[in-house]
């Protein structure tokens, strides 16, 4: 238990560095392109709008954001560049920042400690285990790259 604790708290202080660190590249984003020639566009009434209802309803996005992967980045850099109030912005971060890192310190180990059982008694399973995430891992990142490459000639400005 001692283990599952120290990973916790470990993750815990790695999520509100990373997250709240994200969120101030957000607000000085903002305050950059509120100086520049985008200044005019951020002074609408509608941008003025969706800012007005990130700053009130977005803590709950924040929170729920860091159970879901690759979204909790974009949720954090968007509350910072719409200006989410710390008072707002700081308690979904310590409550979604504490699931975060309790889920990956109780089922991340869960998972380590099962692959170092079965490489340990299993050699074979485990070494078929690990190849088989690199060989995903590489067949993942060939179809990205495959995709990207062939995007820009699929475009009908590209066929002109």
């Amino acid at each position: 238990m001692d283990e599952i604790a120290l990973t916790a708290a470990g993750l815990y202080a790695i999520v509100l560095l990373r997250a709240g660190g994200t969120f101030a590249v957000g607000w000085l984003a903002a305050a950059g392109s509120r100086r520049s020639r985008f200044a005019e566009r951020m002074s609408s009434a509608r941008f003025r709008r969706v800012e007005r209802a990130v700053q009130r309803w977005g803590a709950p996005v924040v929170a729920v954001s860091f159970l879901t992967v690759g979204f909790q980045t974009a949720a954090n850099f968007f509350a910072g560049s719409m200006r989410m109030p710390l008072p707002r912005y700081l308690p979904a971060l310590f409550v979604g920042g504490a699931g975060w890192a309790l889920l990956y310190a109780t089922v991340g180990l869960g998972a380590l400690e099962v692959l170092t059982r079965l490489s340990a008694q299993r050699t074979a399973f485990g070494v078929a285990a690990v190849a088989a995430l690199l060989l995903t891992v590489c067949g993942a990142v060939v179809f990205r790259r495959r995709r990207a490459a062939a995007a820009p000639r699929d475009t009908p400005a590209a066929k002109s």
